[in-house]
């Protein structure tokens, strides 16, 4: 066996720091237990562990592991077993060694894991019980708590369920750990689809302790699905909370489009810790999205006050990510009202190595609106790469950019070139496809998607984009329905492909179905093209007044839309 002389160093380095090591079994006055031969039979048990023969390795461990008692060689033994995916071998040995130290959590917690591990769910129960017993009382919450994380893989969730609340039914009315018990029997009820177990155990959890997060928790898990009663069991807890899960709490309303709640509770959380900054960073943000500018920057100013790291970068490290998004978020609201050179200030304070690209990108599109596109295509391909994801974003923001300003012919070019270099990326097929058809080369357009469809036959953006290609120029109606189906049937929660579908039924004349469809997109995703098509069906329909308020509010979210400039013009409407 031939081995480098560093390694051959760093074995005998490590060996002598056992030796310098009182064994477990030894008083304080008493030598190492590593004599000539026990030293040797650890070189040897190293050596075969690192080559050739692990199952020798592991042997010659474990033999000194019981001779010397030392947790050190037992933990060692285990490992080498792991290593050469022996389960059966690094039980014997995590078991030997929780005989040989039975006081020891560690010891107990390796034959845990590895039970869990091999699948042995129902053997679990003993050294689980064993080692919570083995814990100390300051960190036993914690303990309980990671339970779920241990069983999560395990292939019978049901029995680890029953398991884990075996495990834990004496501390279920414990005044100190009964609240998070409750709360790990909820988590483990949730594992197996028992989603009324899990509110009962939560609920059960509270009335142990409303000041204990973790059944808190469980509740604010359950409030996205059908459990009714989750959100009532989650705001008993809100009194005594931390900013942090109040937070955790309104982004849940947020996504659940429940924008009215979520503003309550900002503004609840707000007069309760003024000082948290996240809550003015979400407000900020919300007043954004409903164009209310002066507010916006006024609540994102304060956050960035709040989170000056001053002198110390420990802040700016916590909030840096929260920090990129106010920067970025003021740039556009600077560019929206026309003041380019405050934009380009706002994103010359980003800092975070992972969006410097992305601003880069945006200070490149504010270049370009100033009439300088060529400096802001060569400031976008001067920007180094860390990834080829890096790489990817470039060619796609040159592309939008020369889109943004009709160069289609250059976009194109452009893709080509890079397709033709040996690129076989989807997106940038898709991409040229669609530059095809705004150069009205349908032909083209088409070939790509249906190359795009035999490759990702599960996208829907190919049959969508075919589809409504073909509607928007009343061509193939047929097939174009068949094709924008297909895409819903992929993406049934997209608004912007039930938009496409619902102007296939405006071209087939089927107004009643195009107007509920939109109707529903447009309340789901309020965006400028989907009130295009929604305007002009309820014009179609003789509902001007209608019409004109959807154009507005189309307008609102974004003033040059170009399909919605369009129908505006062709149909000789001025709002």
């Amino acid at each position: 066996m031939r081995l480098k002389t560093s390694f051959l160093l760093s074995l005998l380095l490590s060996l002598t720091a056992y030796a310098q090591t009182p064994a477990v079994t030894k008083s304080d006055n008493q030598s190492s237990a590593l004599d000539s031969s026990l030293f040797y039979q650890l070189l040897v048990g190293e050596l075969s562990a690192r080559g050739d023969e692990p199952a020798a390795g592991y042997s010659l461990m474990l033999d000194a592991a019981r001779k010397t008692n030392d947790a050190k060689l037992f933990r060692r033994a285990v490992q080498i077993a792991l290593q050469v995916h022996s389960g059966e071998s690094a039980l014997l040995a995590a078991k030997a060694w929780s005989q040989a130290q039975p006081g020891s959590r560690e010891a107990t917690h390796f034959v845990l894991q590895v039970l869990i591990g091999l699948n042995r769910t129902s053997e679990a129960a003993e050294p689980l019980k064993h080692e919570l017993a083995l814990t100390s009382a300051s960190e036993k919450i914690e303990a309980v708590w990671t339970i779920p994380s241990m069983f999560e893989h395990v292939s019978d969730q049901a029995l680890a369920a029953a398991t884990v609340k075996r495990v834990l039914t004496p501390y279920l009315q414990d005044p100190a750990l009964g609240a998070t018990s409750w709360a790990v029997v909820g988590r483990m009820a949730l594992s197996t689809g028992d989603k009324v177990g899990a509110l009962t155990a939560a609920a059960n959890g509270l009335d142990m302790d409303m000041h204990s997060e973790h059944p808190a928790l469980l509740a604010l898990a359950l409030m996205g699905s059908d459990v009714t009663k989750a959100e009532f069991q989650l705001q008993r807890h809100l009194p005594y909370a931390r900013p942090e899960f109040h937070m955790a709490y309104i982004k849940a309303l947020l996504n659940a489009k429940r924008n009215a709640n979520a503003l309550t509770e900002l503004e609840n959380l707000r007069g309760q810790s003024p000082k948290y900054p996240d809550t003015w960073l979400v407000l900020g943000a919300l007043a954004m999205q409903d164009s209310k500018h002066e507010d916006a920057k006024r609540l994102l100013q304060h956050y960035l006050d709040l989170t000056n790291p001053g002198e110390s970068t420990t802040a700016s490290n916590e909030h840096r990510r929260g920090r990129t998004q106010a920067f970025f978020s003021l740039a556009q609201i600077a560019q929206q009202t026309n003041d380019l050179p405050q934009a380009e200030t706002w994103l010359a304070r980003i800092d975070d190595p992972r969006e410097i690209l992305r601003a880069q990108i945006s200070r490149a599109a504010l270049i370009a609106q100033r009439g300088q596109l060529d400096v802001a295509l060569e400031l976008i391909n001067t920007q180094p790469e860390q990834s080829e994801s890096d790489a990817k974003l470039k060619l796609s923001s040159e592309v939008q950019l020369l889109k943004d300003h009709q160069q289609f012919v250059r976009a194109r070019t452009l893709l080509q070139t890079h397709i033709a270099a040996g690129s076989d990326d989807p997106d940038f097929i898709y991409d040229l496809a669609m530059l095809h058809e705004k150069l009205g080369e349908l032909g083209e357009m088409e070939r790509l998607l249906r190359q795009l469809m035999v490759a990702r036959p599960d996208d829907p953006q190919a049959f969508n984009a075919l589809g409504y290609a073909l509607a928007d120029r009343n061509l193939r109606l047929p097939e174009a329905k068949v094709l924008v189906t297909k895409a819903v049937e992929l993406a049934p929660q997209d608004a912007f492909i039930r938009d496409s579908l619902a102007w296939v039924e405006f071209r087939l004349g089927n107004l009643a179905a195009a107007r509920a469809l939109l109707e529903n997109a447009f309340l789901e995703k309020p965006d400028a093209e989907i009130a295009a098509h929604l305007g002009e069906v309820l014009w179609a329909l003789k509902q001007v007044e209608q019409a004109m308020q959807v154009w507005n509010e189309g307008l609102k979210l974004a003033p040059s839309n170009e399909t919605l400039r369009n129908t505006l013009k062709r149909l000789q409407v001025t709002l």
